[in-house]
């Protein structure tokens, strides 16, 4: 049998927060009941399969709460159904999400357009790109020839292109000067690429085509002055016409706190339908009492995880030889408030300080209070007594205060269906804030005054 540090570590590893599982891991979890009866497969794919023009859908929720797993489940469903799809993580090497902008999300697609469809060595974005090259080669400091570049040549350099996008901040302005003006003639190009590799190809039709630009919801919120619009707005509402017209369905995912503002009855006009949102999975209930199909929805992500794991035999009970003790398991679940990768995070932590099996509950409560500073440290003081309303009034107003403590993950959505099967929405604060001290004045104050 493997000795405890053995299975420490393998146990360590399964919960990899910032990995999202491939279609069809083993350990995925279906979570639909306790989320609202949500299916990204109906929601989004059924949209793309059953219409006869392009779609442009919008897919949004809480950073870690699993969209990535779920795009990528959507982009297996499509491949089955004879889809190309080009899937793509924007943040991974594209896009600084601290400063992003339309064309960074342009040539983005660009780049990961080239690299899935290939098409021949001579084409319409190369063309495009070499009307431009002497002054993208000063940038880049790129020794590279114009004629006779292969389609792997190709990809390397916009590749490098967009790399330097993301890790120059001076250059990033420069590329950005360079490419703006051209935005028009480059998407011209693009779809001609499209319709050249997509006829050359299995699928034989543009309509065949999807793109998924994932992580576009990471990019954090910014508002130049009072009053103005927020990138979040230019992006996706000022140009929605260029993200809208590549000649192929896309799925852009959108920051979530865009989806709770003045503006979310815009991208329902813009868009093809309301913007998919992915909320927690419901460990509570609004009245404060567990429910316990989400906890035990959570304790099966946990199972599933620990169990997949070579080191760890299933004579281990998960709540007596794993963790010390049920209680101790429901705590972690209960205070991860659902949030898949809060979850993982506070399971990480907690392996991270046990030296040998089981791991106790005075450990897991040191992973809560360490996750717990972190979340105090996210909170201005001005946002206390507004986190003290939501956690009363279950409710979220539609301003830039509650906005932003939806981007930062401090106040959550969560979703169910009632008798009549009508789908309820409600919020409550991150479980971790309200051990908070300041938390609890504010939530005082405002129940006494």
């Amino acid at each position: 049998m493997a000795d405890d540090f053995e299975i420490l570590r393998g146990i360590y590893n399964s919960f990899d927060p910032f990995r999202p599982l491939p279609a069809k891991d083993p350990v995925y979890v279906d979570c639909q009941e306790v989320r609202g009866d949500g299916d990204i497969l109906v929601e989004l794919g059924n949209q793309i399969l059953l219409a006869e023009r392009f779609t442009h859908q919008l897919y949004t929720g809480h950073r870690g709460a699993g969209k990535s797993t779920e795009l990528l489940r959507l982009a297996k469903f499509l491949e089955e159904h004879g889809f190309q799809v080009v899937y793509f993580a924007a943040d991974d090497e594209d896009i600084d999400a601290e400063d992003a902008q339309y064309t960074d999300i342009l040539l983005a697609c660009t780049r990961h357009l080239l690299q899935v469809l290939k098409g021949p060595q001579e084409n319409p974005v190369w063309r495009w790109v070499q009307s431009r090259m002497q002054a993208l080669k000063e940038l880049l400091q790129s020794e590279i020839t114009l004629d006779n570049i292969s389609i792997e040549s190709q990809i390397t350099q916009f590749a490098k292109l967009t790399a330097t996008l993301k890790a120059s901040p001076d250059t990033r302005a420069k590329i950005r000067q360079i490419v703006e003006p051209h935005t028009v003639s480059l998407i011209e190009a693009l779809n001609q690429f499209i319709e050249e590799a997509m006829t050359n190809s299995p699928q034989q039709s543009t309509q065949k085509l999807v793109v998924i630009a994932d992580n576009l919801d990471r990019i954090t919120p910014v508002i130049a002055r009072e009053g103005a619009r927020s990138n979040h707005e230019q992006i996706f509402i000022d140009r929605n016409e260029q993200l809208k017209a590549l000649n192929c369905h896309v799925i852009y995912t959108v920051p979530i706190s865009l989806v709770y503002s003045g503006r979310v009855t815009d991208l329902r006009d813009i868009y093809d339908t309301d913007p998919q949102v992915l909320p927690m999975i419901m460990v509570r209930e609004s009245d404060g009492d567990v429910y316990q199909p989400g906890l035990d929805t959570m304790k099966e992500v946990i199972a599933k995880r620990v169990y997949q794991t070579e080191a760890v035999s299933p004579s281990l009970g998960l709540d007596s030889k794993i963790f010390d003790a049920p209680e101790t398991l429901d705590q972690l679940c209960l205070m991860s408030g659902g949030h898949v990768r809060n979850l993982m995070l506070l399971a990480q932590s907690s392996v991270r300080r046990t030296q040998a099996l089981p791991i106790t509950a005075r450990t897991v409560k040191r992973a809560i209070t360490e996750a717990r500073n972190t979340y105090r440290n996210a909170v201005y003081e001005r946002q206390w007594s507004v986190l003290a309303q939501v956690a009363r009034t279950k409710k979220v107003l539609n301003d830039e205060v509650h906005r932003e403590l939806l981007f930062n993950r401090c106040i959550l959505e969560y979703r169910f269906l009632d008798e009549d099967e009508e789908l309820r929405c409600w919020y409550d604060v991150h479980p971790l804030i309200r051990g908070i001290q300041e938390f609890r004045t504010a939530l005082a104050e405002g129940e006494t005054s």
